[in-house]
């Protein structure tokens, strides 16, 4: 073990910069990355708020953050497709390569999954982590560090387009203009739909989604995004709906969202159990997608970075520097309606 200053989540509403000991060996097959920029995540703060997500309860100080770059700094034997200095992003995700989700390729439902910052596993906001190899990934020259950390919850939104089965053409709507609902927009457009419709409350975080080319904001304090959804589509409905809010509301209508034969890709997780009309789902025979996370997602969302096609860079609303990762944080609490993703950088 070693001793590294990091952000450390104490317990509920108590978070403190300090020494705490983590494991930094380099083995076999791993590599050592200092830790250049990490964003913010809603998870992360939803530990830092309510202490616990579903089954997952912090019982013990645990450092906080799972979206990360940063730069090897040793590598471990075995490995050859990394050397010292690369700049990487890491998937935070560690399965059993054993297991029958890993086998079946479905490996980010296997139970014994190891992830950053899920109790009790320690994330990344230290100077220095280790981390498999296998799950670290190159970042091209051109693409930053701050683009590098936007992976993670990118690969979210590629999970869902993949999930999505989307053909040429298709119109989308995305029901949640936060983090991931504007990045499944754009992983949407992406994966090849024409259009993107994006509805949500907050007026700020639907302007920043509508500086990108085929997307239509939908602000439903104004308009029903029922009738929105039937005028854009002639009453013929979408051909796929991402539900991104985790919004109880949004469940009681969402069967009238898509065209018969179409698909709801399941992304945001409500806090309760929420009523299904089955029957709306079933004279449309409408199909059921379900994400968690995302798997063999990474290459692919470094590609379409990389190659411009998705430029997420106006989604990074503010950066901190690691000395202020509690005002990062107490900032993120905050939920701006003008804030998507907030990041912490590292001392060089």
């Amino acid at each position: 073990m070693t001793k590294v200053r990091a952000l450390v989540l104490e317990r509920q509403h108590e978070l403190a910069l300090r020494d705490i000991d983590l494991p930094l060996d380099v083995g076999p097959g791993m590599v050592g990355i200092s830790i250049h920029t990490v964003g913010v995540c809603g998870s992360d703060v939803h530990y830092y708020t309510h202490g616990k997500i579903g089954p997952f309860v912090v019982e013990a100080p645990m450092v906080l953050g799972h979206e990360a770059a940063g730069t090897i700094s040793a590598v471990g034997a075995g490995v050859t497709h990394l050397m010292v200095g690369d700049r990487v992003c890491m998937e935070p995700g560690i399965p059993d390569a054993n297991s029958r989700a890993s086998r079946l390729g479905m490996y980010n439902v296997d139970p014994a999954v190891s992830f950053w910052a899920t109790p009790p596993v320690h994330g990344v906001l230290t100077a220095e982590v280790v981390h498999p190899a296998n799950y670290t990934f190159k970042l091209p020259d051109h693409v930053s560090f701050a683009e590098g950390a936007m992976v993670e919850p990118f690969a979210v939104g590629m999970q869902a387009a993949s999930k999505a089965r989307i053909a040429p053409g298709d119109t989308a709507v995305v029901l949640g203009a936060g983090p991931i609902g504007t990045m499944v927009a754009l992983a949407a457009l992406a994966g090849g739909c024409a259009r993107v419709m994006v509805a949500d409350l907050a007026q700020p975080k639907l302007d920043i989604a509508a500086q990108y080319q085929g997307i239509i904001p939908v602000n439903i304090r104004d308009k029903n995004v029922v009738e929105e959804v039937a005028r854009l589509t002639e009453g013929w409905g979408a051909d796929v709906v991402f539900e991104c809010s985790g919004s109880p509301q949004a469940w009681k209508t969402i069967m009238e969202l898509p065209r018969p034969g179409g698909t709801i890709v399941v992304v945001g997780l409500p806090v309760e159990p929420v009523a299904v009309d089955i029957a709306g789902a079933s004279i449309k025979e409408l199909r059921i997608e379900n994400v968690f996370r995302y798997a063999h997602q990474y290459d692919r969302a470094i590609a379409l970075i990389a190659s411009g096609k998705v430029d997420l860079k106006p989604l990074i609303s503010a950066t901190f520097a690691f000395e202020d990762s509690v005002k990062a944080f107490d900032r993120a609490v905050e939920a701006r309606p003008d804030d998507v993703k907030i990041q912490i950088r590292m001392p060089e």
